[in-house]
């Protein structure tokens, strides 16, 4: 089985029964916020395309480029597609031209021409676009297991087919916390140092539990190319920035006994006969020293090749001024009375700023209308031409736009609310009603378990992963690995 590395958590699969192309991402994504790295744009795009398989492992726009697939993608290409509870991704592919596709059922094997294939759908509210996915592969050899940047909260079920040989996961930052957060910079920079220790902490704990003979690091970072976004990129190896490159991954790993490897875009990777994971770069050894030796310089030569890509985005966002309550009011109340269980877990009214005015969602009494200055607990800030742009356009998920661009602020008071930003995703009806019928059956805890003389509830209330595999203690505070959720064990908080 041979690995072929595209970028970010883009690789081509060849196997011994046909090739796999997952996630190719090339277009910037979020409003010209990211942009791969290292840089791809001279693959040989054809080549990639001429598949047998096409896996989008979910509808982050860092996993499915439709501009791409549309142009360079074989529409023949047989589909493995996640069992989500939306239709929205097949949809898209079919909408693109594809016609071929294999159902799945979560972290049920399939096999089709010779292959086992195991796709783990996640299809909790706070997962992705409403859903994200991993994806195992057995031809009869060897198995790859592409987590790509899915989060699997029972990760033993993608060990049924055996010990997996080739793994591929995230271990940089997809997200807006705590860059676009108004707090002092120290604060700021304490926050992204603990965030990054902990993206480390659960990569290694995936790793751990899954125990793979070879890691290959993906699904990131990005990097922002935008000036407004520049400052983003980690061109020192800071502890502070939540978007380490792979090559620090790679030695994390390396420190703790676990043989991984670095790819580049164009890179190529298979096990030779001494059983070692043998990686041939595209460029030769030099190019891994000209993307890292000198990142921003090489940032900035980037940023200046793709400095109209981004003008013409900006460009696109200008349009006719909306009428910011009228608009809202009519978008979203609606989804307010379709959303009770949503409304209630907000529990506060949000304030929407922008250059020259501002709007309260009103969300205990499902109501939007202008800000009468009242105090809020959460606050976010959109310049306006981008905030008329999500209107206009009714951009039905906030946080997978927006949120992910940081082209953004935002302020609260007190506790991180899920709810919020399952309201942010779930601008649509389908949408919201998929997300109150999730939280109306949200199922039992499964018992507890004893963590240092205390009980602890199996399953994390945030997204219900296993604490018997993912919880951490240490002595006082009580640790989910996933996202960093914690718990003072004396009382519970």
């Amino acid at each position: 089985m041979r690995i072929e590395f595209i970028a970010q958590a883009g690789v081509k699969i060849h196997t011994a029964h046909g090739s796999i192309l997952c996630d190719p991402w090339f277009n910037p994504a979020y409003y010209a916020g990211w942009f791969p790295y290292p840089r791809n744009d001279g693959l040989d795009h054809a080549a990639l395309g001429a598949t047998d398989y096409l896996y989008i492992s979910h509808l982050h726009r860092d996993h499915f480029d439709p501009e791409w697939l549309a142009r360079w993608c074989n529409k023949d290409a047989t589909v493995i597609l996640p069992a989500y509870p939306l239709p929205e991704l097949r949809e898209a592919l079919v909408g693109l031209g594809f016609h071929s596709f294999v159902e799945t059922a979560s972290g049920v094997p399939v096999h089709h021409r010779g292959l086992t294939i195991v796709v783990e759908a996640l299809t909790a509210p706070t997962d992705g676009p409403i859903g994200d996915s991993a994806l195992l592969v057995d031809d009869g050899r060897e198995r790859v297991l592409n987590l790509n940047d899915s989060r699997p909260i029972d990760p033993d079920r993608l060990l049924v087919q055996g010990a997996i040989d080739i793994c591929l996961l995230q271990f940089s930052g997809a997200i807006w916390y705590p860059m676009v957060y108004e707090l002092p910079e120290r604060a700021k920079q304490a926050f992204a140092k603990k965030k990054r220790a902990a993206q480390f902490a659960r990569a290694a704990r995936y790793v751990e539990i899954i125990g793979p003979r070879v890691v290959i690091p993906s699904a990131g970072p990005p990097c922002f190319l935008d000036e407004d976004l520049f400052r983003w990129n980690d061109v020192s190896n800071a502890d502070d920035s939540i978007f380490p490159d792979q090559r620090l991954m790679v030695e994390h790993l390396e420190r703790a006994g676990q043989a991984a490897v670095l790819m580049l875009p164009g890179s190529s990777g298979e096990f030779d006969s001494s059983g070692r994971f043998s990686v041939e770069h595209l460029h030769g050894e030099a190019s891994v020293q000209d993307v890292f030796a000198d990142k921003e310089a090489y940032l900035r030569t980037y940023a200046k090749e793709v400095a109209p890509r981004i003008a013409a985005e900006k460009a696109s966002w200008v349009g006719p001024r909306t009428d910011l309550v009228s608009e809202l009011k009519a978008w979203f109340e609606p989804l307010m009375a379709l959303g009770p269980r949503v409304c209630d877990g907000i529990g506060a009214a949000v304030r929407i700023e922008t250059d020259d005015e501002s709007v309260l969602l009103d969300f205990p009494e499902r109501e939007v209308r202008a800000d009468d200055g009242r105090e809020v607990d959460f606050r976010f800030t959109i310049p306006r031409l981008l905030l008329d742009h999500l209107i206009r356009t009714r951009t039905d998920d906030w946080v997978n736009s927006l949120f992910l661009s940081l082209r953004f602020s935002a302020w609260r008071r007190g506790a991180y609310n899920d709810y919020i930003y399952t309201w942010f995703k779930c601008l649509s009806v389908p949408r919201i009603q998929y997300a109150e019928g999730f939280y109306a059956e949200n199922g039992p805890t499964e018992g507890t378990f004893e963590v240092g003389g205390w009980q602890v509830q199996r399953r994390c209330p945030h997204m219900k992963a296993d604490l018997t595999r993912f919880g951490t203690e240490d002595g006082e505070t009580f640790t989910c690995s996933i996202h960093g959720w914690q718990w003072d064990l004396a009382t519970g908080r």
